[in-house]
């Protein structure tokens, strides 16, 4: 492997033009496919296999053409203090924007609140559902103004007026501002790391450019494959954040090679054999762990772990090649100041930050290993009592419309009014479908926990209707969850009296059972990923404890990060500071994700740190002083791609909506810890307490390995480095002090 990259680094670096116009060729041909492509299809959120899913199909089915994937807003009316909607004036004011919305562009319906009965108790509240004949995200701008002007209308009246559903509702995202603010910061950590403008620039640029191939690539490619911007969002994060860390990498490492007094282009192969076998091994780990999102089930998950697995392919393959012939243009603009303006390389001192610590912790290593284990172990508590769902409106903050109207709902017609269970009933094989639907609307509202059950609504044909059953509870509440069980626990009993069957569907259901479909899921993908993974590695490093280790240290990470995502979003300690307002349970795909993309990442960690010190111990450093050499070559590179990856993450943070809020918290501190504790602190410490065994093979399992030589002992040996007057251990890359 590292042979056949050398090779490629130094090819790229030759034949610089020719590999840069084919890339430049690849960007444009993706991009004019991209213009010419048809719209792709929305992503939706089907979910084979939840009892929600089937009721949901089986409403399609019986009742055609009753646009159940349209947009809807409901529209919330508050009475000014005192006063009742339901006054001559207010309800005038009501009837009229009901009326003027029934006419807007793309509106199926409009229901009347005074006819529908949808008035409060107490008379203060009251709600109007507008129906659209299309999905949310094919809703023209003119429909949307139309709504909002009969809106503004019934403000003015003097009426407090919210909008909930989905039809005006903001769609939250994970770009724009959010990853400038990601590659800004990564700029700053880049120039402090390399101390010139073109080492820093040139990661920011490749990777920019393989964010680009990708994202025009799923462009181009959706209608056909069904994929769309949804999808690629997490293609655009990890796109982004591991083409900065890898090329990072190969420049560090060229950098390294040219302090060795090689030539530029020995040094780009040099770097691309060394580094660049990393970043084939740490990219395949990452693949690895987006493509085993399939496992799940879920389509929509599926999608997005290919296109990221995708996404982090471009960045490899622009690595090993665009970053050598772009070192080709200007092999010194990359050196250090002191290195271009012709002066010698600063002689320093043998030790560095990173082997001041690494020396540290080999001193100490019981110590360090107890404290990071203990420290992560205790962050992980809290991640015992894990809750799934799928926040909704009432996650949003109070400065937005639907929040509102959520809590408006809620205070005028009890906390379960803002997530009915939808009953569909089969009345197929009934003999009277009406009293089928009747027994079974009875037997629901009589079961604890109900406020009220709506008359059934029953299809052209007669053999399907469908309730709504209304909880005492809030959608999010334990009591709600329980009581979704025992109205299905209750069914069969329920379908022997009445002759028919039926399914609970509706949003408050579904999110119970994604949530439950996503828990069971999440031990398979672990096995799954961590297990590939081991085998990997085990041919990286031909060691069985290194390879254990390594997985071992990523459950704690994940484990603690999760802990902490509990402790600040479901119990709410230091919520504040994030903005969050509400807390509730943790988003369902968020254990998911984090166990999928932060596997890729630690792994990364993993390769880029021990195989630079495997590589000085099969050069024949005792282990201890391995540790040393690795980090004094590595650590503060390492630290850098950490700090980077947490940017872009971290940016995500200040975003408005609650779930990206926890999805840029959750990757943040898992690479926070996987990073400096597990990798900089806990895995040395581990290979100091093992020493010569940590490398050790069974000789069977020697012989059936193959030789992969990620370290570059083969062209290192037959290309050894020229004399140089450069401390070996401290390359021209050591800033200034």
């Amino acid at each position: 492997m590292a042979t056949f990259l050398y090779h490629v680094g130094r090819i790229a670096f030759r034949w610089r033009w020719f590999v840069t116009f084919l890339w430049i060729a690849v960007l444009a041909a993706v991009g004019f496919a991209a213009t010419k492509a048809p719209a792709a299809p929305d992503d939706g959120f089907a979910m084979p296999g939840i009892e929600s899913q089937k009721a949901f199909d089986l409403l399609e089915e019986r009742f055609p053409g009753s646009a159940a994937d349209g947009a809807n807003a409901r529209i919330v009316f508050i009475a000014p203090s005192g006063e009742k909607v339901t006054a001559t004036e207010n309800k005038a004011v009501i009837e009229d924007l009901v009326d003027e919305a029934a006419d807007g562009p793309q509106v199926a319906g409009a229901v009347n609140p005074f006819q529908a009965k949808a008035v409060s108790e107490d008379g203060t509240t009251a709600y109007a559902t507008v129906s659209f004949k299309t999905p949310a995200a094919d809703l023209t701008d003119a429909g949307k103004e139309h709504l909002e002007r009969a809106v503004d209308q019934a403000r003015d009246a003097g009426l407090t007026v919210e909008i909930g559903g989905d039809a005006l509702a903001t769609q939250p995202a994970a770009g724009g501002s959010a990853e400038m603010i990601g590659v800004a910061i990564a700029a700053v950590v880049l120039l402090i790391t390399f101390g010139s403008m073109a080492a820093a620039g040139l990661p920011l640029l490749t990777a920019i450019i393989g964010v680009a191939v990708s994202m025009t690539a799923i462009i181009a490619l959706g209608s056909t494959f069904g994929l769309s911007l949804t999808s690629g969002t997490l293609a655009s994060m990890l796109g982004l954040a591991c083409g900065i860390d890898y090329a990072l990498f190969v420049v560090s490492r060229y950098r390294e090679e040219r302090g060795k007094g090689r030539a530029p282009r020995e040094a780009a192969g040099m770097a691309v054999g060394t580094a660049g076998s990393a970043v084939v091994f740490a990219g395949l780990t990452v693949v690895i762990a987006l493509a085993g999102l399939s496992v799940v089930g879920i389509p929509m998950l599926t999608k997005m772990g290919l296109t990221a697995a995708g996404a982090v392919v471009v960045s490899v393959l622009i690595c090993l090649t665009l970053v050598p012939a772009l070192l080709g243009f200007w092999p010194n603009a990359v050196l250090a100041r002191r290195v271009r303006k012709g002066k010698k390389p600063r002689r320093t001192k043998t030790d560095n930050a990173g082997s001041r610590w690494a020396r540290l912790v080999v001193r100490h290593p019981l110590p360090v290993l107890l404290l990071g284990v203990v420290g992560l172990g205790a962050l992980a508590v809290p991640a015992a009592d894990l809750q799934l769902g799928m926040p909704g409106d009432e996650a949003k903050p109070t400065s937005t419309t639907e929040r509102r109207a959520y809590d408006a709902l809620a205070d005028g017609f009890g906390p379960g009014f803002n997530g009915p269970l939808t009953i569909v009933v089969d009345a197929k094989g009934a003999d009277d479908p009406k009293a089928a639907a009747s027994v079974i609307s009875q037997r629901i509202a009589d079961t604890s926990g109900v406020v009220s059950v709506s008359p059934a609504r029953f299809n052209e044909a007669g053999d399907a209707a469908v309730l709504s059953a209304t909880p005492s509870t809030s959608p999010t509440d334990a009591r709600t969850i329980d009581l979704v069980k025992t109205i299905r626990a209750e069914r069969s009993g329920i379908e022997q009296q009445s002759g028919a069957t039926y399914e609970v569907t509706g949003s408050t259901a579904m999110n119970i059972d994604v949530a439950k479909k996503f828990q069971d899921a999440l031990v398979p993908y672990l096995v799954v990923v961590v297990g590939l993974a081991i085998v990997l590695l085990l041919f990286v490093f031909r060691s069985l404890l290194v390879p254990l280790k390594a997985a071992l240290g990523y459950l704690l990470s994940v484990l603690a990060s999760l802990g902490v995502v509990v402790a600040v979003f479901q119990y709410g300690h230091g919520a504040e500071l994030l903005g969050v307002e509400q807390t509730g349970p943790i988003m369902s795909m968020m254990p998911i994700f984090l166990v999928g993309i932060v596997f890729g990442l630690a792994m990364d960690y993993e390769v880029f740190l021990v195989s630079r010190i495997r590589e000085a111990y099969v050069h024949g450093e005792r282990p201890a002083q391995a540790i040393v050499s690795g980090f004094r070559t590595s650590g503060r590179v390492v630290v850098a791609a950490a700090l980077i990856m947490m940017a872009v993450f971290a940016g995500f943070v200040g975003a408005s909506e609650s779930m990206i809020k926890m999805i840029g918290f959750g990757l943040a501190a898992a690479v926070l810890f996987d990073a400096f504790v597990v990798r900089m602190a806990i895995v040395p410490a581990v290979l100091a307490l093992l020493g010569d065994r940590a490398w050790r093979l069974p000789r069977w399992l020697d012989k059936v390995l193959p030789s992969i030589d990620i370290e570059g002992e083969a062209i290192t040996r037959k290309h050894p480095a020229p004399s140089a007057p450069v401390d070996q251990d401290n390359p021209e890359l050591v800033l200034s002090r």
